[in-house]
């Protein structure tokens, strides 16, 4: 069994609309071996994972697995399901798990489980390999593998796993519709929105956090002295940098006083209640572990509370208690705090509702003032305070107050963050009585905290909790969703220049726009990345870029099988058509198949989707929607009977009609502006472009664009060199219009030998060429094509696009196809290399006819095969690219 590739789906994919990972697995020789076949197999396995009889399996009931297994099923569908129980028991519940036979690959599976943690699940998979393996085998050490393997699975998830204040913000954004994305596996940062809306978070820190803010709230003594200034009551103290600064202080502030470091935070390094000059010294070397300057202040009686500050408003309160155990008379201190770690609801640090109790010399201390140690036996019910402080960092709970604070304090905790320049703040305060107003004699201010952890408010130990995580959200985003305008686009043919049709349009209504297609990503106009950028993490530059304000997303089929979508959603997805290419590739052997792909951009679409009226496939696609998302036709048959029928029940849609384009919003119909005034049309010869902007007038009046809008950018969108390479660029060399264009198949070559046909009165010519990872039927279509579409057809390959395929075995492909077509070779020919081929075709050619000459890679393909043909030509064609 060898996995032979595999692919983490981050958004919405084939398979499922969330994160998958795709493995591709290879039984090898034991592509024959069901479960029901290796005596034992079962019985081991679920001895090992008893879980698995809560997987339902096919049969869709309770241990609907169990009795596939007791029929016998494949390794692949039991690596599947082992994937998804080993993620279970590392702490990161999928449920969601389909394997599917790869066609004419006999022992070849796709094996798709749904993720919550990236690697947790690549690793899962590899240890389900390996152990769907060993079991199939008989390894004695199966069991050893898969308790090593499951222990190091827990550990990474503990280590990824999203901190418990993180997370619940991070629920909160969800519920709220703002789409988030981790920035880092092992750490809470993450982005929340897209574009123009976004917001960064760390923790509880916020994009809008201020760094001198936080500064001041690191500086606890910077922090009293300027909430003194607010007349907030504070503790009397200094800070000290020695034992006898500090013995000192203390004599001078008489009673009892607390350390802590100047810029500590968890409750690191506080030691309260201490009286004699022992008691400070020891406390002043425990908060020297956590920083250099300590501050020692008078001691405030009363209980410790913290108050959530967020948007200027108080959300929550808690009393925070010591951690305590309580005494059953036969147990010691130390065996108590052992029993009580041991509840689930603690855990190390900060990813449980409460945190592990330690035992170290704060409690030891603090045992000792209660006249014990550690190896103390308490009598029975007798509370024993392990800590001076009630951090939760330390094992300590609470319980929410919010609704004891009396209007005074709530107004001064406000007035307080407000000085300090926080956006979101963790007030401690010491009093005797909520209740009771603050007056500086009854209670104090201690400190505030940047990065407040917010567990002690969701999950309180007693009272009511709060959603402290909504509450951050709303102070980040007011009731928005933190998301731009997205128009996705996808389809066979014409996707890049309805791309650019949009982005060109909204970017003449004075919008920031972000855009991609298979020539790049371009931020406003100015590009950011070449290259075919239709994928991920395309997507992902556009979307995270914070000057973007409109979103244009050129969607291809590769980009959705490889990674999936970038976004969970969009406002308008368009479908242009769907028709063979690329078939045979990633599991995708038939056109409805395609057809499927496709559709998963569509239904992403949350408030409408443009289809093609002429491509049954895109009407069917439509059919199958959601009646709340709306759907727009476009047509450049004014009659045709759906899209007519569509108007007839007040649809909105854009058509071709009398040589214009026309738009329906639904209550009028108005028309927009002659074909023939859209350069990309190519005076109106180029049927194809009059599609791509009859979809591109769609998606922009589902966005609201007025229409006088739309007639700007269409009538002032250029298909050259400079804004649409490869796509029906003209060029005149020695009177012959020449088409320089990257067609690669089939439809696409329909369209252009119509343009072409349109172009002229006179004789077209097609040189022709296309990748070699295609079928032998997509290039014998090509020929027959060309045969019937043009006058005469030359076909060359280019070097790098053989892609598997002998030298010639294409062209030789496509030559036979259009010669069977015509029933002779005559005006079909092949040539080597571009430069004798376009050689050939401009022999062929006189002043008013048209070529068609089919790039293999760039525009630049022609001026290199042009130049022994026509220098002129080619060095003004080549200064053209320049300036493009």
């Amino acid at each position: 069994m060898n996995i032979i590739e595999q692919r983490v789906l981050r958004g919405p994919n084939l398979y499922s609309s969330q994160p998958c990972v795709l493995t591709v697995l290879d039984l090898g020789e034991l592509q024959h071996v069901s479960t029901a076949s290796v005596p034992g197999l079962n019985d081991r396995l679920l001895a090992m994972l008893p879980s698995l009889y809560d997987h339902r399996g096919p049969v869709g009931k309770y241990a609907g697995f169990v009795q596939s297994l007791k029929e016998g099923t494949s390794l692949a569908h039991l690596t599947e399901h082992l994937a998804i129980t080993l993620q279970c028991l590392a702490g990161t519940p999928v449920n969601l798990g389909r394997t599917h036979e790869v066609a004419n690959v006999p022992g070849r599976y796709r094996v798709v489980c749904a993720y919550e943690l990236e690697q947790v699940a690549v690793d899962a998979v590899e240890l389900a390999v390996t152990l769907a393996h060993g079991l199939a085998t008989g390894d004695h050490a199966v069991e050893q593998t898969l308790n090593k393997g499951l222990a190091e699975l827990r550990d990474l998830a503990e280590r990824q796993a999203i901190g418990t204040s993180s997370g619940a913000i991070v629920r909160a954004a969800r519920r709220q519709g703002i789409p988030v994305a981790r920035l880092t596996p092992e750490a809470n940062m993450f982005l929340l929105g897209w574009g123009a809306q976004q917001k960064r978070l760390q923790a509880t820190i916020t994009g809008d956090t201020g760094h001198i803010a936080v500064e001041i709230a690191c500086d606890k003594q910077l922090t009293k002295t300027l909430l003194q200034e607010a007349g907030v009551p504070v503790p009397e103290g200094v800070t000290v940098r020695s034992v006898e600064q500090a013995q000192r202080a203390a004599r001078q502030l008489g009673g009892l006083v607390t350390l802590k470091p100047l810029d500590g935070n968890h409750g690191r390094g506080v030691t309260t209640r201490c009286g004699t000059p022992e008691e400070v010294e020891t406390a002043f070397e425990r908060a020297r572990e956590h920083g250099r300057t300590i501050i020692v202040e008078r001691y405030i009686k009363g209980d410790d509370y913290r108050i959530f500050v967020a948007g200027e408003r108080v959300v929550a309160a808690a009393l925070r208690r010591p951690p305590t155990v309580v005494g059953d008379g036969a147990s010691t201190i130390r065996q108590l705090v052992e029993q009580e770690n041991r509840n689930p609801a603690r855990g190390e640090g900060h990813t449980n509702i409460l945190t592990r109790i330690p035992l170290d010399g704060l409690s030891a201390t603090e045992l000792a003032e209660q006249g014990l140690d550690f190896d103390s036996i308490p009598a029975p019910q007798q509370r024993v305070r392990l800590r001076g402080n009630a951090n939760l960092s330390s094992g300590g709970t609470a319980e929410d107050v919010t609704d004891r604070l009396p209007p005074q304090t709530l107004s001064m905790c406000v007035r307080a963050v407000r000085k300090i320049g926080l956006d979101v703040a963790g007030i401690d305060l010491v009093c005797e009585d909520i209740s009771v107003p603050l007056d500086g004699r009854n209670g104090a201010i201690i400190e505030i905290n940047a990065a407040p952890g917010i567990r002690m408010h969701e999950y309180p130990s007693a009272g009511t909790p709060r959603d402290a995580g909504t509450a951050i959200v709303e102070s980040m985003f007011g009731n928005s969703d933190g998301r731009i305008p997205v128009i996705a686009i996808t389809g066979t043919n014409g996707k890049t220049t309805t791309t650019l049709m949009i982005e060109h349009t909204l970017r003449q209504a004075g919008i920031a726009t972000g855009c991609t297609t298979t020539e790049g990503v371009s931020i406003n106009g100015q590009p950011v990345a070449q290259g075919d950028c239709t994928g991920y993490w395309s997507a992902r530059t556009v979307l995270s870029a914070p000057e973007v304000e409109f979103a244009v997303l050129e969607t291809a089929r590769g980009g959705i099988l490889k990674r999936g979508l970038a976004f969970d959603r969009c406002d308008v997805a368009v479908l242009l058509n769907v028709s063979d290419d690329h078939l045979g590739m990633d599991g995708v052997d038939t056109v409805e198949q395609l057809a499927r792909v496709k559709a998963v951009v569509v239904e992403t679409a949350s408030r409408a989707v443009v289809l093609n009226a002429e491509d049954e496939r895109c009407v069917a696609i439509g059919a199958s929607l959601s009646p709340q998302v709306e759907i727009i036709y476009f047509s450049c048959q004014a009659a045709h009977p759906v899209l007519q029928a569509h108007l007839q029940r007040g649809g909105r849609a854009a058509w071709l009609e009398s040589g214009a384009l026309m738009l329906a919003d639904g209550k009028t119909t108005q028309r927009l502006l002659a074909a023939a005034d859209m350069p990309s049309t190519l005076g109106g010869c180029a049927q194809h472009n009059i599609a791509n902007g009859l979809a591109a007038a769609a998606a922009l009046m589902a966005n609201e664009l007025s229409a006088p809008m739309i007639v700007a950018g269409l009538r002032t969108f250029v298909s050259d060199a400079r804004n649409n390479p490869m796509r029906s660029n003209v060029y005149d060399v020695g009177g012959v219009q020449v088409i320089a264009d990257y067609a690669h198949n089939p439809a696409a070559f329909s369209a252009l030998a119509a343009t072409a046909r349109a172009m002229t009165a006179q004789r077209t010519v097609a040189i022709v060429t296309s990748p070699g990872d295609r079928r032998d039927e997509h290039f014998k279509q090509i020929g027959q094509i060309c045969a019937q579409g043009f006058d005469n057809a030359v076909f060359y390959e280019w070097t790098s696009e053989h892609r598997g395929r002998q030298r010639g075995e294409r062209a030789g492909i496509m030559f036979e196809a259009a010669s069977n077509a015509r029933g002779s070779s005559d005006g079909i020919y092949i040539d080597s290399d571009p430069a004798e081929a376009l050689r050939r075709g401009l022999a062929l050619c006189r002043p008013g006819d048209v070529l068609l000459y089919c790039c293999g890679a760039s525009v630049s393909e022609l001026v290199e095969a042009l130049r022994p043909v026509d220098p002129a030509s080619a060095e003004r064609i080549g200064e053209t690219l320049a300036q493009a």
